[in-house]
């Protein structure tokens, strides 16, 4: 997964390499809403959404121009006729801009996983929680200086995430 990643990566920093202004820094507030494609969870009725939430808190890292560091929080909700499935937790990424209106990054999120789930027809539901994270590549591209489109790969409530991003 670490190679796979690393490799979508490398294949967004060669689809230009232009300078541009910057899409994402030190003060910049982003909302992601996604709706999630794949999922470890098996078959789901009710596909996984979440929210995500980016504030810069550094920026100019590299070369004086260039990265920035976020912090944030993630939700995520996916659910079935058996079971049912949310996360909350705290994430983090690096910033790096190739291209004029595209933010690519890379990061991490670490926080709680809830499950419940009901073992057949009359059953009783029962219910896990757990420690959860999430590793994540994404690339947002603004369609105008508020609004635009996202896309992230990673492990948590859904393999690929696709949704509209907003700058706060």
């Amino acid at each position: 997964m670490k190679k796979f990643l690393l490799g979508v990566l490398a294949l967004l920093g060669t689809t230009g390499l232009a300078q541009a202004q910057d899409v994402f820094g030190k003060g910049d507030k982003m909302i992601n809403l996604g709706l999630g494609l794949g999922s470890s969870f098996g078959s789901l009725s009710l596909p996984p959404i979440s929210a995500s939430f980016d504030y810069g808190v550094a920026d100019n890292l590299i070369n004086g121009d260039n990265g920035s560091i976020s912090v944030g929080a993630q939700v995520g909700f996916a659910g079935s006729k058996y079971a049912n499935i949310g996360l909350v937790g705290a994430r983090g990424a690096f910033h790096y801009q190739f291209a004029p209106k595209l933010d690519t990054y890379a990061g991490l999120m670490l926080g709680y996983n809830y499950v419940n789930w009901k073992t057949g027809y009359n059953a009783s539901f029962y219910n896990y929680d757990s420690f959860g994270y999430n590793v994540f590549i994404g690339a947002r591209y603004f369609f105008t200086d508020k609004i635009g489109a996202f896309a992230e790969l990673g492990y948590g409530i859904s393999y690929t995430t696709l949704g509209a991003t907003f700058r706060l």
